[in-house]
């Protein structure tokens, strides 16, 4: 029987189409994994399924019966609850009073909570779906797994039958992954359908029963997981075979000469809390040193310290024997120092730009494109020219604003522009984040090839096989400290998984400060 059925659904914002008679079924006691590239449309149908956004045209059925859901509260009433990648929890309250915010028992006919038999309810909620956690435990205070389990039990709280989840894994270590997927088969046995909306070709195949793919608002394909591979998916999601891990094996060691070296770094937050604590690493000639961590745990801080957007209060940046710490962004690049920011729109590029003015942003006074404060347009569009054939990216209209373009080609822009100044230092920021799969493979492509020709990179990313594919060696930090440092030669995914959540494994791959 199907559990959940979309017929034709389609959904407008003004010209843009965003689902396109998009048509569907789960099964029930089904996980069923939507997937495709970044912008294809699945948070959408989501929203339309959860009441979010109302459709333009279509049917939504559940248990075969149409249904119209103008709000989340509807959804639920139906027995479809949705966790968000971005947990919607208080922090400074219980597990609990989480899990019952918005539905409190009250005591007989009073405004008064009845506490002791929230906490009760709650246990026995717990323990119904083997979730180890403490209701009298504050959401500050438990691991990011445990608050997506909270998220969870929110909904189960309110008796849906129905679980979506968005990027369920997106913040979470390797081993809240594994815990996580126990958890969604046993929801499953427990009579529960779950759809789950991921990029994570691998968790697809270890954890759905089936796949939908979609592709620019319209449905590529449906497959029944144990008939497809992660090959064949990627395909289907990008319209032509892809390099899903791209070989970064190195043609000789990492070189003895330090290019950088950040000494005993530290910074506050505006709330005076100290978001990076003694930080030291060093980064040499031809290596790719990356940087593993849960986010939240100071690396969006120290990356605005190496790239002049914050101020250190304590130690020391050197680059090339130089002291740069606390430069200006604008001083870091005439260094030689290319950097590929966390946020593509926020710091990397102004979308009501041309994707010409965008390409010389943060070089603009450079004499190759600008003489006595006059921009050379023709060196200009030159240039552009040079770095979309050279780059691949794609563009409808060469004289658009950069803002109308995918993200991928967007973020293409990005790495072509920090690449073609020819640093020799290159920060990259989440270089992949909310990038398609064809992109991720060029821009890891040209990643490699930068440290190929004897430069170093530094990379961050939330995405641990990114790290894990690319970096020669890795340090991993917890809560704005180092909590160990691993070589690619030593690296296990388990002892990664233990630093990133503050654990000290003692085993082999770590070493330890």
């Amino acid at each position: 029987m199907s559990m959940v059925e979309v017929v034709d659904l389609t959904k407008r914002f003004g010209g843009f189409t965003a689902n396109d008679k998009i048509s569907l079924s789960v099964e029930e006691q089904e996980i069923k994994c939507i997937v495709g590239e970044n912008g294809a449309g699945k948070s959408t149908l989501m929203n339309m399924l959860y009441g979010l956004l109302q459709p333009t045209s279509g049917k939504i059925l559940i248990r075969g019966k149409e249904v119209q859901m103008s709000s989340p509260i509807d959804a639920i009433a139906k027995g479809i609850g949705m966790v968000h990648q971005h947990f919607k929890l208080v922090p400074s309250l219980t597990v609990y009073e989480n899990i019952l915010l918005g539905v409190e028992i009250k005591k007989g006919k009073t405004l008064f909570v009845d506490q002791r038999t929230e906490i009760k309810k709650v246990r026995e909620l717990i323990d119904r779906y083997h979730f180890e956690l403490d209701p009298l435990d504050k959401i500050e205070d438990i691991s990011v797994g445990g608050r997506q389990r909270v998220e969870i039990l929110k909904m189960l709280y309110r008796n849906v039958d129905i679980l979506i989840l968005d990027e369920p894994t997106a913040v979470l270590t390797p081993q809240e992954v594994d815990d996580l997927m126990v958890s969604l088969k046993n929801l499953k046995k427990q009579g529960k359908t779950i759809i789950v909306i991921t990029h994570k070709l691998r968790e697809v195949m270890e954890l759905s029963d089936s796949v939908t793919v979609i592709k620019k608002g319209k449905v590529a394909g449906h497959v029944k997981t144990k008939d497809t591979s992660e090959t064949e998916l990627a395909q289907m999601m990008v319209g032509r075979n892809v390099v899903l891990t791209v070989s970064s094996e190195r043609k000789g060691p990492v070189s003895k000469d330090i290019i950088y070296e950040v000494k005993d770094l530290c910074t506050i937050n505006e709330s005076g809390k100290e978001m990076v604590s003694d930080l030291s690493f060093r980064v040499h000639k031809g290596e790719i040193l990356g940087i593993a961590g849960v986010e939240g745990n100071g690396q969006s801080e120290l990356v605005k310290l190496m790239t002049g957007l914050m101020e250190s209060t304590k130690g020391t940046i050197t680059f090339l024997g130089k002291d740069i710490t606390n430069q200006w962004p604008a001083q870091l690049r005439r260094e030689g120092i290319g950097i590929i920011p966390e946020d593509r729109y926020a710091q990397g590029l102004c979308s009501d730009m041309s994707i010409s003015d965008n390409c010389i942003a943060g070089y603009h006074g450079n004499p190759d494109v600008c003489k006595k404060g006059i921009f050379n347009q023709k060196a200009i569009c030159a240039k552009r020219d040079n770095l979309i054939d050279e780059f691949d990216i794609r563009l409808g209209d060469i004289n658009e604003k950069i803002g109308c373009l995918s993200g991928g080609n967007a973020q293409k822009i990005i790495v072509a522009r920090e690449l073609s100044a020819d640093p020799k230092l290159l920060i990259a920021c989440q270089p992949t984040r909310g990038v398609d799969i064809g992109s991720i493979e060029s821009i890891h492509k040209h990643i490699l090839k930068f440290r190929d020709e004897g430069n170093a990179v530094i990379l961050i990313s939330c995405e641990l096989s990114e790290i894990l594919s690319l970096s020669d060696n890795m340090i991993v930090m917890y809560k704005g400290k180092i909590s160990g440092r691993v070589s690619q030669s030593e690296v296990e995914t388990e002892s990664i998984g233990l630093l990133m959540a503050g654990i000290q494994p003692g085993g082999k791959g770590a070493v330890h400060e």
